[in-house]
């Protein structure tokens, strides 16, 4: 299995290449439920994150959205 390339809020991170957004996300500790993401400065839809495959030189920025009170 190869590896990719990626940028995360503005850091490389190498990741396999077979990975979703979902995965990632996982991978991470983030809850899919609390967070925004744009790749190469489009929104991935929630409902996408699953399905949508990362590849080399793709550039993600994630919003994590803290509740408070």
């Amino acid at each position: 299995m190869g590896e990719a390339t990626i940028t995360v809020n503005g850091q490389a991170r190498t990741l396999h290449d077979a990975t979703t957004v979902a995965g990632l996300l996982a991978t991470i500790g983030l809850d899919l439920r609390k967070v925004a993401v744009e790749r190469n400065e489009e929104i991935v839809p929630k409902s996408a994150y699953a399905i949508t495959m990362l590849a080399d030189g793709d550039a993600l920025e994630i919003v994590h959205f803290i509740g408070g009170g």
